[in-house]
């Protein structure tokens, strides 16, 4: 017992430890903790928000539901780009080659920035169009399209954070990743009510109020990230010798990133997609949706930590040419990974009644809440694999096999077979979540059978 206590402490302190040899278990275990934990806050953050701003109104969290899901599909961009930095930094210390890490931490933060200025500009100023376009009432959007300028303009510090702790992930630093996340949700999380309903020395600023909360959250972040690498307290250390460019790495960067962005985009466009079929049912079916969304979002942040756990082994393992250890690291992720899910599909199964009234008691908001987390729970134990292998994908440079598995499964099924069920059946929403249980589980069931074969243990970085 105590051995076990040591290493699940090892885990919380971020004690330096080596993933390429020993126990695939135990490193399973070192690596999950911080990120599980990392995901978990995360999924805090998302349910504390949700809280908060539906008790605004109706409108306000369907604004939410509105703005993250435009605003998804735009941070694919920078979700690839973290799995090409994940995988190149991994790559490159499992190599035994951490000043090339380095290089290429700095190299994904430049090509950060530039998307973030390109995203933030046009989403600022057109606000209330994307909101327009996305079906929100010109009532929503003449109360809330606040909201979603503030995200737009700040999508720097999101961007940042994001791609900072995936560069801790690859290095094996995850509980560094952890940390930040904590700190900065923490300060997101008090600041939420304060800054929305005016509490104390603030100002009431209502739905805008989420909006700052989280800036200023994530720019703490950023700042203590910043810190760690110019110190060089873990496995990467920028340094002034980093700040040049790289040709090479840069290229290479961007042909991962296309991948991992051509794949998140895929996915991202399809919830868009969904949402806007939902809104076509009224605010209050946007409302439930995005609730039980939340929570989904909430029992899946665990299943994420996991995955990139699983793509740091993965990438690591191959850059020190141990790919068999590499595929055994993904398996035994993935296994533990389905058995949690099946125990947190029980829970929402029985607990959706007692759930999303806690977010709005309104009749229609609680039924297309219950109804949705339940459909969605029927796929839960089929895509836990979907989920670890996709990141295992990833880890190992591979980027585009689970896009093109994305755009098959997600643009050419589920789209059309939601819409189908949505609008030309008696389903009306509960079509919509069929769609998704559907699409994922056949995604998951194509990603295990591509990942037996093999081909991913042969990608370069």
């Amino acid at each position: 017992m105590s051995k076990y206590f040591q290493t699940i402490l090892d885990a919380i302190s971020g004690k330096e430890q080596e993933y390429t040899s020993g126990s695939i278990d135990k490193a399973i275990v070192l690596l999950s903790i911080p990120m599980v934990l990392e995901m978990m806050m995360e999924g805090i953050f998302a349910l504390a928000d949700a809280y908060w701003v539906s008790k605004i109104s109706v409108d306000a969290m369907a604004t939410v539901g509105l703005t993250e899901s435009i605003m998804t599909m735009v941070y694919s961009i920078a979700v690839g780009l973290c799995a090409a930095a994940t995988a190149m930094v991994a790559r490159r210390i499992g190599e035994g080659d951490p000043d090339g890490a380095s290089k290429s931490a700095i190299q994904s933060t430049v090509l950060a920035i530039a998307i973030s200025i390109l995203i933030g500009v046009p989403g600022y100023i057109f606000a209330e169009d994307i909101l327009r376009l996305m079906g929100g009432s010109e009532a929503l959007i003449a109360e809330c399209s606040g909201y979603t300028r503030i995200m737009f303009g700040g999508n720097i510090v999101i961007m940042l954070i994001f791609l900072f702790n995936a560069i801790f992930r690859g290095a094996g630093n995850a509980t560094y990743a952890m940390w930040v996340l904590f700190i900065s949700n923490g300060i997101n999380i008090v600041l939420d009510p304060m800054l929305i309903f005016g509490w104390g020395p603030f100002p009431e600023l209502g739905i805008k109020g989420a909006a700052i909360a989280t800036n200023i959250g994530r720019g703490v972040g950023v700042a203590m990230q910043l810190y760690l690498l110019l110190k060089g307290v873990g496995m990467v250390k920028i340094a002034r010798k980093h700040f040049v460019v790289v040709k090479a790495t840069i290229v290479r960067l961007i042909e991962v990133a296309a991948g991992g962005t051509g794949q998140y985009i895929i996915s991202s466009a399809s919830w868009v997609f969904l949402v806007r079929i939902v809104s076509e049912f009224g605010s209050e079916a946007v409302a439930g949706y995005t609730i039980a969304i939340r929570i989904i979002i909430f029992t899946f942040m665990p299943i994420w930590g996991m995955g990139n756990a699983a793509a740091t082994l993965v990438g690591q393992n191959l850059g020190a040419k141990l790919p068999d250890r590499a595929e055994a690291s993904a398996w035994r992720t993935a296994h533990f990974t389905m058995l949690f899910l099946i125990a947190i599909s029980v829970v929402l199964i029985f607990g959706a009644p007692v759930l999303i009234p806690l977010f709005n008691p309104a009749s229609e908001v609680v039924r297309v809440g219950i109804f949705t987390l339940r459909i969605f729970c029927v796929s839960y134990f089929i895509f836990a694999y979907g989920l670890v292998l996709s990141q295992s994908f990833n880890g190992a440079g591979d980027t585009r096999t689970p896009t093109m598995v994305n755009f098959v499964c997600f643009w050419l099924i589920e789209i059309p077979l939601g819409y189908f069920l949505a609008m030309h059946t008696s389903l009306e929403v509960a079509g919509v979540c069929w769609s998704v249980a559907i699409s994922e589980a056949l995604m998951s069931v194509v990603l295990i059978y591509l990942f037996r074969k093999g081909k991913w243990k042969l990608v370069t970085l």
